[in-house]
């Protein structure tokens, strides 16, 4: 099963004369459990393809199906339900909210489900003791060292738990030690099923994936290697 298909995708900025193509006619289809990096120079289109699997942009022509639904047609409540529910984001700088706990930015994405505070806890400490950060719930996260807020970054998608995760360049702020062991992480979260794709600019990095998607000028060069 395909959980993420592109067809045809065109994403174009601007207006008239000005109007600059960031994706061109990009077609693609991940399956469910794979682990697949996009890799590209700067301006490749790589962070605007992330985007609208995402479903944080819509195309502007083209297909973007995420578990075989279309998006294009739909509200913003449901896509921002789709991002809640189905996609989870580790982004290169954590983007964690600073002065609250690790628990408090961990258990954000459950606030919109309606849940109890005491099955929050439970599912925060469940990922937090996994990721080896439990002694840390209550420590204000600006307190924290880059490798431990990228682990807690990591809880708050796992927290989620939702069917595809996105990471836009998750090691691009953490130094070669902490790079690899983040991509060992993931590497073990993939093998329990959950689908990753993943933004990079390190060929090292992108080793540790199934699949590399190559772009150049928005568009796709290869996406078998």
């Amino acid at each position: 099963m395909n959980v993420v298909h592109l067809n045809n995708v065109s994403k174009i900025y601007g207006k008239a004369d000005y109007q600059t193509a960031a994706l061109k006619n990009v077609s693609l289809s991940v399956a469910k459990g794979e682990f697949v990096s996009i890799m590209g120079a700067s301006g490749s289109g790589k962070s605007t393809l992330l985007h609208i699997i995402g479903c944080m942009e819509k195309p502007t022509e083209g297909q973007c199906l995420i578990l075989e639904q279309d998006t294009a047609g739909l509200s913003d409540n449901k896509l921002s339900k789709i991002r809640n529910q189905v996609i989870s984001f580790i982004f290169q700088h954590f983007a964690l909210m600073h002065n609250y706990s690790v628990y408090d930015n961990v258990i954000l994405p459950l606030f919109k489900r309606d849940m109890k505070s005491k099955i929050m806890k439970e599912k925060a400490s469940y990922y937090l003791e996994r990721l080896g950060i439990s002694d840390l719930m209550n420590k204000n996260v600006t307190k924290l060292s880059g490798g431990q807020k990228q682990r807690v970054a990591i809880a708050r998608a796992l927290v989620a738990e939702t069917e595809i995760i996105l990471a836009d360049e998750p090691t691009g702020a953490l130094d070669q030690k902490n790079s690899h062991e983040l991509m060992d992480l993931l590497s073990t979260i993939n093998s329990e099923g959950k689908t990753i794709i993943m933004v990079t600019h390190d060929e090292n990095i992108a080793k540790y994936t199934n699949r590399t998607i190559l772009l150049s000028d928005g568009a796709i060069l290869d996406h078998s290697m």
